[in-house]
């Protein structure tokens, strides 16, 4: 590697040594690339950073997405419950992220940023005030030198060229005494010239010397002023080299989660509801809702009523739901009580009617209708009529009744509306037909 100089054009740099005139230079490129370092350092935390929000968002989109699938699904009891603490414990480790995300922005990434703005310093004329300050004191201190070494590289060619003279002096003697054609005057100036040519050698060898001399005694001082501008580009280096460890201990500190309380809190309790589900009582409570265990309204002989000759459409079996008994039909014996799912999952639930006394706010259900302020949920299904939009199915389904449509898990149908308030769409099948199927069986086609 060479390095120029100005004061020393000509001299040839023979080894990478920092010695070497110009060889300094990399030292200076150290400072420039100490500010292009806590650039490029600012740009890993900030990508990082966005990582982290994305993650944070991801999660949060997750859990709010399977939250609704579960509590609208099949599934019921302490599972459910259990099932549901992995999407708490997602919203938790969101918000989690989030903090890391503020903490590498708002601390590691200003931290560093006000850090350069002190360390490094702008010129008007384009570059840093340490990297010029820097180029003028290895320049100072090698100035003389150089100038030194100059005046050798300069003797050291006047020697040589004056041993190559007279080697081709002597060799021109030695060829003229075999020639008879040449007089003797030409033959003592040729002996003139070798004798001038050993007398310039003499003359270049000891100016050689002496230039060789003069530059080992100001070797030394060369060497002390070059050390002293080194320590002091070292001194500067260490104070980066100290605070960027010190700021990556600080974004291991952000990025550890394993060490927050809070963090730990979150998977024991996740692990606590996990082991509160209990298989046993959750077969109780079907049994008692759903199986054996349900009251049953036993054939009575009844007087002939209008309203019981009647036929029903489904609309008028929808309001039903809505808190109207059937004239004959009543609720009787008592039940265990649980919350019950946002849909069913057969066409007897479809069609069976409700107390009277029954509603969405009494179920305390944070996906009803409306929330506390009164403000519509927004994973409410809009029952009003909608275009028609292609899904796919999660599950098995067997129609129960003649209306209702039967499928297998992965087959693709057409939804023609909207869910209902009992959680069953209407929709096509490929072979063209029509009727109700589980809103919660099939999801859009994306």
């Amino acid at each position: 590697m060479s390095g120029s100089y100005d004061d020393s054009v000509g001299v040839e740099v023979s080894s990478d040594s920092f010695w070497e005139v110009g060889n300094y230079k990399r030292t200076v490129k150290r400072i420039d690339d100490g500010h292009r370092l806590c650039n490029d350092l600012m740009n890993c935390i900030h990508e990082r950073a966005r990582i982290e929000k994305v993650y944070a968002q991801q999660l949060t989109e997750w859990a709010k997405r399977w939250k609704q699938l579960v509590e609208k699904g099949p599934q019921y009891g302490t599972v459910e419950r259990a099932w549901c603490a992995f999407m708490s414990e997602a919203e938790k480790v969101s918000e989690l992220h989030l903090e890391v995300k503020g903490s590498l922005m708002n601390e590691d990434f200003e931290k560093i940023k006000n850090w350069q703005k002190e360390a490094f310093h702008k010129q008007m004329m384009g570059g840093f005030k340490e990297t010029k300050e820097a180029e003028d004191g290895f320049r100072k201190a090698q100035k003389p030198w150089a100038k030194k070494l100059k005046e050798v590289e300069a003797a050291k060619k006047a020697y040589h060229a004056a041993c190559k003279e007279e080697k081709l002096a002597i060799s021109r003697e030695t060829n003229s005494k075999a020639d008879p054609a040449l007089n003797p005057e030409q033959l003592k100036k040729l002996q003139d010239k070798v004798e001038r040519s050993k007398q310039d050698v003499l003359k270049t060898k000891e100016k050689y010397e002496k230039s060789l001399k003069e530059l080992d005694n100001a070797t030394p001082q060369y060497m002390e002023n070059m050390e002293q501008v080194f320590e002091q580009c070292q001194q500067f280096e260490e104070k980066r080299l100290r605070f960027f460890r010190e700021v990556l201990l600080e974004v291991q500190k952000h990025l550890d989660l394993s060490n927050v309380a809070s963090y730990k809190n979150i998977y024991r309790e996740l692990e606590q509801n996990i082991k509160t589900a209990d298989a046993v009582e959750d077969l109780r409570w079907f049994r008692a809702n759903q199986g054996p265990g349900m009251s049953m309204n036993w054939p009575q002989f009844e007087e002939w009523s209008a309203d019981l000759n009647r036929t029903l459409s489904r609309r008028e079996k929808k309001k039903a739901s809505d808190g109207v008994t059937l004239t004959g039909i009543n609720q009787t014996g008592d039940q265990v009580s649980q919350p019950n799912k946002h849909s069913s999952v057969s066409s007897y639930e479809k069609n069976q009617s409700y107390p009277t006394d029954w509603s969405d706010e009494e179920s305390n259900n944070p996906f009803s209708s409306t929330d506390a302020n009164g403000d519509t949920n927004p994973f409410d299904e809009d029952s009003s009529p909608a275009m028609e939009v292609r899904v796919r199915a999660l599950y098995d389904y067997e129609g129960q009744e003649q209306d209702e449509l039967s499928f297998k898990a992965g087959d693709e149908l057409t939804k023609m509306e909207n869910e209902d308030e009992q959680g069953w769409c209407k929709g096509r099948l490929d072979n063209g037909q029509v009727g109700l199927y589980p809103a919660n069986y099939v999801e859009p086609i994306q």
